[in-house]
Parts: C-alpha cells; structure tokens; sequence
C-alpha cells in the first residue's frame, strides 16, 4: 500500500463521521500523488502527511446568551488551529446551523493551501458556531457575539490567530467580536480581519473575494485562448462573494443572469441589477422574492426538494458561490449538455468530487476554490499588514494587489500542473504549489 493510502485509510477510520473533513483530505492526498510519490520515503519518515492532516489545536467550547424575551440560549463554538507552518493562523468563523467540527476542520483543511497560494506568510485556521443570525435582532446577535468572543479571545492574536468573516459573520459580527476582545485584553490591535473603515478595516475588503474571483477566472480564459466579453455567467449565492462576482463580471464584460439564496433563486435575462441586488441583500437583508417583485425582467423561483436551479440555465460560465457540495453531478451534466466551458468556485469546496471529475474528464475548464477563491484571505492579510503599519491603503493600491496576487496564483497552479504532466488541471496544479510551500517550512522547523 503506498504512503498516500497509508494516510487515507487512517484519516477515514479516524474521522469517519465527518464526511466533508474526509472529503477534502481525499481530494487533496489524490491529487498530490505524483509529488508524495517521488518524495514517498523522506516524507513517511518525517510522517509528514499525518501532521499536515493533524490540526495543531483546536477548541469547542460553550457559548450561552440571552435572547430578547430573556431566555438563556446555548450554542457551540469552534476554533481549528490546523498549521501555522508558513505564519500565524487566518480563516474566517462561520455562523451557521450546519456548522460541526468535521465542517470547520475541512474548512481550516482547505485553508492551508489557500493561505500558502497567497504567497503571504499566513497559517491555516477556521472557526464558527452553529448560531443563526438570520432572524435574530441586532442586541441579540451583539450578545451571542461577545459570549462568543469571551471563550476565543484567550487563543487568538495578532501574531498568533487573526479570524475573519465568513458565511453569516459580516461587519455587525465582527465588530461587535472586535469591540468585547478589545474591551477583555485591553490592546487594539489587528487580531479579526473584515473591519470597519473606522476602526482598522481595508479598503476592497468587502469587494475582494468576488472581484479575485473574476481576476483568476479571466486569466484562465485567456491562457486558454479564450474571454469573458459577451459571455453568460450562471452565479450563485446572494451573499458577499456573489454579489461582487457578478459586478466584476459585468466590469469585465460578462452577463451575469442568475443569483441564489437559501428560499430561492433568480433568472433575470437583462442581467442582474447590482444596485437592486445590494439594496435587497445588503440594506434589507430580504429575499430575493422582493429583487424580482422590483424587476420585470427577473424570475423567481422558489427552492424545492430535487430541483437544479441556477445550474440549469443555459450559461457560458458557471460561478459557485454559495455552501459546499452544493453542485452535484447531476448539475454537472446539465452544464455541460448547455455549453458551459468553465466552473470557477467562489464558495469553499461547492463541487462534489464527481461533479468535478465528470467536469474535467468532458474538458470543462476547472477553477477550484483553494485558488479562485482566495481573494478574501488574501486582503485579509493585507488588512494585517495595514494595521502592522498603521496605514491605510487606497482601494485602487488594494484592488491592484489582489489582482497582482489573483493572477499570481493561477499561474502558480497552471506551472505546478505542467511540472508534473497534469497540464491544465488546475485541481492537482494549486494543491501541488500551496503544498510544496507548507512542506518546506514545515521540513526545516523539524518535528512540531
């Protein structure tokens, strides 16, 4: 049994109900053969794949609250500190129902290499609750956040673990984070990313991982001799990363027609109307039930038990932009019998590893979201870097970084892939380049 099946086997028996976890590490542990293989003997000895696959730490802890009518609540808090090889822990805290420890260790998994693509000097980490703040008003998000940020404030720092939003941590969370581990520690200093500009945030923050997105996603196209001008973008998603997805597209000449959220999803054939979008997602907080009421060129459609939804509308490029797994192969085949010639992931992990298969096996051009998406965590470092200096960049100096950094990683990834006779599959490309970084810093710090 070779080395790469060796660790599979053991991560499965180890971690057998946490099927996302698992389904990560098997993409990853795959598509590194070729690289494990002509390393095999050093890196068993120095079981290197056992400690990339081992989170250093991580916590779970207990997070009471009171609601409005003075009720006690208790969710559960995560924080996964999984390798700080290449710097301090980075990855956002996911407020959701669905989140688990398997869902925030593929998360912190997945981060490794993401950060490592970068080119920054960041770690890989994930956190999260399974509170919802969808619903909840903004006293009693306030203090489920501070009861939150009492428990993770004692593992976290500038120089140790710098968390950041993610799905269902905005502005109003961070914040409100911000202010109770500032009031606890007593320093100010720059230990969550996502800000506001008042108080240490960068500008292109919130814009950056719809707008890396693109950036990657036009440079693929255009190392395979083709453009996003005049092309139909199928998006999904109605959060942050969608909605600034479909404004770079159409800066980029692209048609974006579709968006998504947990009820429903849109098809609007002027294309969507950004403005409208922001104003019902971001001001409201609504659904997207009132985007069509306002727009006689939007259909809505409400989401139901089997139904493929935007990933049937016929479409040039399809951009995944909402929760993992949420393109299956039944997705897959439908994009490909309408023409689509690329999928580039704006969420974490939104392709199951079939879909993705059937994908590249029929040629469709395949961004994965440990390269696509890392616009995010990319300006999030450069947020540290700002608040390390205190400066404050224009958005013009941080949107040409994350444009500099986007490009960078593609052709880090489509090298990587060339170097090891799998051109064009940029899966095995991105995870061999964040790999090989990792494994350096992790080699020369010996065993730790």
């Amino acid at each position: 049994m070779s080395y790469v099946d060796e660790v599979l086997e053991r991560v499965r028996t180890k971690n057998a109900s946490e099927p996302e976890f698992l389904q990560a590490v098997d993409e990853v542990l795959n598509s590194l053969r070729p690289v494990i293989e002509a390393n095999e003997e050093k890196f068993k000895k120095e079981a290197l794949l056992e400690r990339l696959c081992e989170p250093e730490r991580q916590f779970k802890f207990r997070v009471p609250w009171v609601d409005d009518n003075g009720q006690v609540q208790v969710n559960t808090g995560y924080r996964v500190q999984f390798n700080s090889a290449i710097g301090p822990y980075k990855g956002g805290l996911r407020l959701h129902p669905s989140v688990n420890i398997g869902i925030i260790k593929f998360l912190g998994f997945e981060q490794i290499f993401k950060n490592s693509l970068t080119g920054l000097p960041i770690g890989g980490g994930k956190g999260g609750s399974d509170f919802d703040p969808k619903g909840k008003s903004d006293r009693e998000v306030m203090a489920f956040c501070q009861s939150f940020m009492t428990e993770l404030c004692k593992y976290i720092g500038a120089d140790t673990d710098v968390p950041a939003g993610d799905i269902g941590t905005g502005a109003r969370e961070i914040g409100y984070m911000f202010g109770q581990y500032k009031r606890i520690r007593g320093v100010y200093e720059g230990v969550l990313t996502g800000k506001g500009l008042s108080y240490g945030g960068s500008l292109a923050r919130t814009e950056a991982t719809g707008y890396g997105l693109l950036y990657f996603t036009d440079e693929m196209l255009k190392s395979n001799g083709k453009s996003l001008e005049g092309k139909i973008c199928a998006v999904s998603g109605a959060g942050n990363v969608a909605i600034y997805a479909i404004q770079k597209a159409q800066q980029l000449g692209a048609k974006p027609v579709t968006c998504s959220d947990s009820t429903g999803w849109i098809y609007d054939s002027e294309g969507i109307d950004v403005d409208l979008l922001k104003e019902v997602k971001e001001v409201k907080r609504a659904r997207l039930s009132e985007y069509a009421a306002k727009r006689p060129s939007a259909e809505y459609h409400e989401k139901k038990a089997g139904e493929h939804g935007v990933w049937t509308v016929k479409c040039d490029v399809a951009l995944p932009c909402a929760t993992q797994n949420e393109l299956d192969l039944d997705d897959a085949k439908a994009l490909v019998a309408n023409g689509c010639f690329a999928v580039a992931e704006g969420a974490n992990m939104p392709t199951t590893l079939e879909a993705t298969k059937y994908l590249q096996e029929n040629g469709i051009l395949f961004a994965p979201g440990k390269a696509s998406n890392a616009g995010g965590v990319a300006t999030s470092a450069l947020e540290m870097s700002q608040n390390s200096e205190r400066l404050s960049w224009t958005f013009e100096e941080v949107d040409g970084k994350l444009k500099d950094i986007m490009v960078n990683i593609f052709r880090s990834a489509d090298s990587a892939a060339k170097k090891y006779g799998c051109d064009g599959d940029y899966v095995a490309g991105a995870n061999i380049a964040g790999f090989e970084k990792v494994v350096d810093a992790m080699l020369a710090q010996g065993v730790c």
